[in-house]
């Protein structure tokens, strides 16, 4: 990578500072991210990754002159990509973390009373108040300030303790009711005192200290990829978009974890159930059906060739477990049958976010699959 791009990605600096935003399972690191973009497409070039995350790929890629177009089916990821590329302006988004302060006394005990244990072993009254009313009030599907504040307090949810705005917990990913309780009790451990127009003025503070990207060459939709890259193609075809130069994307694992049972408290704040829950909604569970993983990444993968250049690259991440990686390179032979296939191993150095929660078995590693004409 060279160093005006290591540069980018300085603290120092607003795309630096901004693209960190989000704590996500299995997120790709940022250095990757732009490493990728820059070795395989050329400014001016169009980057597609029909399973965003939290969109560290189309980030990079309008980042560096490219445009970027990102799909993701969790709200929770989709809403932290759409906030970097373009989040509201910092008065505004001051302004209204006072605003939903002012409302917050008016909610009343009885309200708070009527959720779950959980919750006020989680947050204080005076968090708690403020976290209902943001999820009350918080246009964050339509209005740019709201979609900004509302990030803000995702990403300070829950965490270590007296750093967010919960009782101790992982930032990454929400454990369950019960077993948080526990943990708690045991430990003797209360929901922290805080101010929550203070916490979160400081948050925004600190993160446009160096300023906001204004990334209006990247995109990023909220649904299922199956039927938007259908949308994306009409664009293509149309004229209104052009056709994409790198598939840049990491689809999820097959069997390896429920990226919306783990994000459960998150979803509550955008307005979801208050107990984690299998939703049964296709695409949103752990993949444990080998024939609906594979149609999932042949619908995909189909539908991203008929909207690429002739001489795209192709850049996906997987999972070196069998069935998975086997899957994954299958897939993508039957979508790209000209191209050249590679792949690179990429074995785990360090813990990995499984390992955090207690799975301590050794894991294969990832496998980077590349293709070019």
């Amino acid at each position: 990578m060279s160093n005006s791009t290591l540069n980018q990605l300085s603290l120092s600096t607003a795309i630096g500072r901004w693209s960190g935003l989000g704590p996500y399972y299995a997120m790709f690191p940022k250095e990757f991210a732009f490493k990728v973009v820059e070795e395989y497409s050329m400014p001016g070039d169009a980057v597609i990754d029909p399973f965003a995350g939290r969109a560290s790929s189309v980030y990079a890629a309008a980042a560096m002159q490219r445009s970027g177009c990102g799909i993701e089916i969790n709200p929770v990821g989709w809403l932290y990509g759409f906030v970097k590329l373009k989040p509201a302006s910092k008065t505004e988004v001051l302004t209204r973390i006072k605003n939903l302060g002012e409302m917050a006394s008016s909610v009343e005990q009885q309200r708070l009373d009527a959720l779950p244990e959980f919750f006020t072993a989680c947050y204080s009254p005076i968090v708690l108040r403020y976290l209902m009313v943001a999820r009350d009030v918080l246009d964050w599907k339509n209005s740019s300030v709201d979609a900004t504040l509302m990030a803000m307090i995702l990403v300070n949810l829950h965490g270590k303790r007296e750093s967010s705005l919960s009782n101790q917990m992982r930032q990454g990913k929400a454990m369950s009711p019960s077993y948080s309780i526990g943990w708690w009790r045991e430990r003797q451990l209360t929901p922290p005192e805080i101010d929550p127009v203070e916490f979160l003025t400081k948050r925004v503070e600190w993160r446009y200290a160096k300023g906001a990207p204004n990334l209006e060459n990247g995109n990023m939709l909220l649904g299922d990829s199956t039927s938007l890259i259908g949308d994306l193609a009409e664009k293509v075809y149309s004229g209104s978009q052009s056709r994409f130069n790198l598939l840049f994307t990491s689809p999820p694992y097959f069997g390896i974890t429920n990226y919306h049972y783990d994000q459960w408290l998150r979803l509550w704040m955008l307005g979801g159930t208050e107990r984690p829950s299998w939703t049964g909604e296709k695409w949103r569970g752990k993949f444990e059906s080998m024939p609906d993983y594979r149609n999932l990444l042949q619908t995909v993968f189909q539908g991203c060739a008929e909207i690429m250049t002739s001489t795209a690259s192709i850049y996906v991440r997987t999972s070196a477990r069998i069935f998975t990686h086997e899957t994954t390179i299958d897939t993508l032979r039957e979508a790209f049958p000209q191209k050249s296939l590679k792949y690179i191993k990429q074995p785990f150095t360090k813990n990995t976010q499984t390992a955090l929660f207690g799975d301590k078995l050794k894991k294969p590693g990832e496998i980077d699959i590349i293709m070019q004409s």
